[in-house]
């Protein structure tokens, strides 16, 4: 029975998501790096992932994605209250890359603003858009997590070059007056941190600690470094522990949860995730395969593929988690 459920609430009433229409498979990635490219889908399940062409920027795939989720929720981008959007690769520094989508979709001049929480970025953006709405300060508001991540790989780099791809996601979350406890909406997004881990994934250049020289790019220190190992220790005790913490506050056990929708890190890490909460196999939705990990994006990409498949149905309990560079880490409960 759940024991902390708000009667006003916010909930998902359309999602959508787009990603590049070129496609890399394992055998361009690994002839770069020695590899079979057997070797690939073994230590990731990855076989294919989508690069963005020249001159596509994460504006553009975010378009897309945040298009398709005003039209799934039935509303015009211009009735929006809010945008809120997640990326660690914005199309410049600034002005923001959601003041880019604001003005392509149309949208009328209410806030909008980048964050960067790394993978966990679109559940960041979900509990921001979820506290707004449960305090009246708006009714609507579209989360979008958009990343154009092969732009800052090492082809060379074994950590990362198999695993990135491209691609965009996106809901719209509106107001839900409702009084019944077991009313579809979202019942809590929880968001941690841990600044020790900083160095695990990182862009070392490009900041004003180590602004843009020659010799940064010399020694590409623009591009994304990651030490694989350590992430998977520490992301994997810090989210099954999320988890667990989540579950028991809302007086719930791993066999109440429907349907599971992580983060697209690795499909390793799934797999490990999912036998230390003790699920079975078919709840933890996983689109991997196809897509690769597209960072703050793949929350939300699997969770429009898993919406258009019809795998959610009226009632499910669904738990999303995320966890990325800082290092971040998120989850989050949904009434569906």
């Amino acid at each position: 029975m759940l024991s902390k459920v708000s009667v006003k609430r916010s909930r998902i009433v359309g999602t959508g998501s787009f990603v590049p229409s070129r496609i890399v498979d394992n055998q361009e990635v690994a002839a770069l790096l020695g590899l079979d490219p057997n070797q690939i889908v073994t230590l990731t399940g990855i076989r294919t992932r989508h690069w963005a062409e020249q001159g596509q920027a994460s504006s553009d795939l975010a378009v897309v994605a945040a298009q398709r989720a005003c039209e799934a929720a039935g509303l015009d981008p211009g009735s929006i209250d809010a945008i809120v959007l997640s990326t660690t690769s914005p199309d410049s520094a600034f002005p923001s890359t959601a003041c880019l989508v604001q003005r392509a979709l149309g949208a009328k001049q209410v806030m909008a603003f980048d964050l960067s929480a790394s993978c966990s970025g679109f559940l960041y953006g979900l509990s921001m858009a979820d506290v707004m709405i449960r305090s009246g300060q708006i009714r609507s508001c579209l989360v979008v997590a958009s990343e154009v991540k092969s732009r800052s790989l090492n082809l060379l780099d074994k950590e990362t070059a198999i695993l990135f791809g491209d691609g965009a996601g996106a809901a719209v979350i509106a107001s839900e007056d409702r009084e019944s406890p077991d009313a579809p909406g979202i019942l809590g997004v929880r968001l941690y941190a841990e600044g020790s881990g900083h160095g695990l994934i990182t862009i070392p250049a490009g900041g004003s600690r180590k602004p843009n020289r020659p010799e940064t790019v010399l020694a590409n220190e623009h591009t994304l470094r990651m030490r694989g190992s350590a992430v998977f220790r520490s992301v994997v005790r810090r989210l099954e522990q999320a988890v667990a913490g989540l579950l028991k506050e809302f007086g719930l056990t791993a066999g109440d949860v429907a349907h599971v929708i992580a983060h697209q890190a690795n499909a390793r890490i799934l797999e490990q995730l999912r036998r230390r909460l003790g699920l079975p196999h078919g709840v933890l939705y996983s689109v991997i395969e196809h897509y690769g990990n597209t960072s703050s994006a793949s929350l939300p990409i699997a969770l429009d593929h898993a919406v258009r498949a019809q795998r959610l149905a009226a009632g499910d309990l669904v738990l999303l988690g995320a966890f990325g560079g800082g290092l971040t880490w998120a989850t989050g409960l949904v009434r569906w």
